[in-house]
């Protein structure tokens, strides 16, 4: 999850409040200042920092809690709605008919950002995508994007030995134009004066209905000035902020477009073509909150996952009864949805014994676990998993040797096993805990999705 200083800085700040019920001036003073200095660590800039803990001490002070709501809950929701009034609502975006224009300075990710973007369309919308590579002045961009499409549907269009990048937007729209949604790669323009020629009669050419920005996480205040400069030039109608996991200054770069008017339409994290997601600010601060983004697991849940076996899995669980091939079949359904780290950062912090608040770390290693207990289970008969109870000394060594690891390594998987049944048969005894897990699955079944 991005900006994970930000997440551990406000819950640090909070975390003075439990047990409260009222703070004296000194006390707000201090919280105020613990969250400012969280905002600018993650690079909000100072006036923005000052607006939000400003209105933060104002409504701490103006507006009682509701009943049963904790001081720290209420200070939280506070941040929480003025993070989300900062970056401003999402941008709707139709799924068809579309000529999409890409532009952005050099070394931000654009080209990959072309064909995640290209793929988040054809995955989430069903439709057919193609791509025009118009980009002439870096050698292997061409070849680049058609790897990176490589197992994709997504047709990609371009003309290597062409150095003319009007002339291949022009026959690229001849021959793909008729897709529905066609996105034009341009030049890594430096904005000088011969590239900002050639952007605009590209821009003319392609008569784009949507015009991207991409922009490196990494560049963050100065995404404010560099998104109003290709506004200027083009007319700007979205923003991509690429690379924001790999980046503390991700704070910076998501305001400071915002504050732009130019809207933030989508964000990428991870190096992979599905790592892209829409940007919508409330359930983005909800996710960084620890408050969970359950919507938001279901769109990154791929099309292939079974949904009838996901909604059978998530009955067994709430019913208490957990046996290995569950847990197989529960780590074969997050393999497909994606890492550890990933799904973990779309639940609430405090869902199956506070998995959201395990650092990078420990999601790597439980990462590494579950890779290596899939392995084992492998090497298991069926009444073996669905009876681990006669799994003793003899058939754990068998086990060990026929998935290559060491015997201590399948008594860990048991143990695993055992500490997620009785969190299981914990499930079933809160009821609290099981309304909200049904309350998931109701969304799911609105939706017609998978978990």
């Amino acid at each position: 999850m991005a900006l994970e200083g930000l997440k551990a800085g406000i819950f640090g700040a909070l975390s003075r409040l439990k047990g409260k019920r009222k703070l004296d001036e000194a006390e707000m003073k201090e919280l105020s200042k613990s969250i400012r200095r969280a905002l600018l660590e993650a690079d909000f800039n100072v006036r923005q920092s000052k607006e939000i803990t400003a209105r933060l001490e104002e409504r701490m002070v103006e507006e009682e809690p509701q009943p049963g709501v904790t001081l720290q809950t209420h200070a939280m929701n506070i941040i929480y709605t003025e993070l989300v009034r900062l970056l401003g609502p999402p941008k709707e975006i139709r799924p068809h008919n579309q000529t999409i224009l890409m532009v952005g300075l050099y070394g931000q990710g654009k080209t990959t950002t072309t064909a995640k973007l290209a793929e988040w369309w054809r995955r989430r919308h069903g439709i057919k995508v193609a791509v025009i590579e118009a980009d002439v002045q870096r050698p292997g961009a061409y070849a680049q994007l058609q790897q990176l499409l490589a197992d994709s549907p997504v047709e990609v269009y371009g003309e290597p030995e062409n150095s003319n990048a009007e002339e291949i937007v022009r026959n690229g729209l001849a021959k793909v134009g008729n897709a529905d949604v066609v996105i034009v790669d341009t030049a890594r323009d430096r904005l000088d004066d011969e590239l900002q020629a050639e952007l605009e009669r590209i821009h003319k050419v392609a008569n784009a209905t949507e015009r991207f920005l991409v922009i490196d996480a990494q560049v963050g205040q100065a995404a404010g000035p560099v998104a109003a400069g290709f506004h200027e030039l083009v007319g700007v109608s979205g923003v991509i902020v690429s690379k924001l996991d790999g980046t503390a200054r991700g704070g910076g770069a998501l305001s400071a477009v915002a504050t732009t008017g130019a809207p933030i339409v989508f964000i990428g994290e991870g190096e992979k073509v599905s790592d892209l997601e829409k940007f919508e600010s409330d359930r983005f601060i909800s996710r960084l909150l620890g408050m969970g983004d359950i919507r938001g697991l279901i769109d990154i849940a791929p099309g292939a996952l079974d949904q009838e076996e996901a909604m059978r899995l998530t009955e067994r669980m709430m019913s208490g009864r957990f046996t290995l091939n569950d847990m197989y079949k529960q780590m074969e359904m997050m393999a497909k949805i994606g890492t550890i780290d990933k799904i973990v950062s779309h639940l609430p912090t405090s869902f199956f014994g506070g998995l959201g608040t395990m650092d990078r770390k420990q999601k790597e290693e439980m990462q590494g676990n579950l890779e290596r207990y899939r392995v084992i289970m492998d090497s298991m008969t069926e009444d073996e998993k669905n009876e681990p109870q006669i799994l003793k000394a003899d058939r754990i060594r068998r086990i060990a040797r026929g998935s290559g690891v060491k015997e201590k390594n399948v008594r860990e998987l048991l143990a695993q096993w055992n500490r997620s049944r009785k969190m299981m048969k914990g499930i079933k005894g809160n009821r609290k805990l099981r309304r909200q897990m049904k309350g998931m699955m109701g969304d799911m079944d609105d939706m017609d999705m998978p978990m």
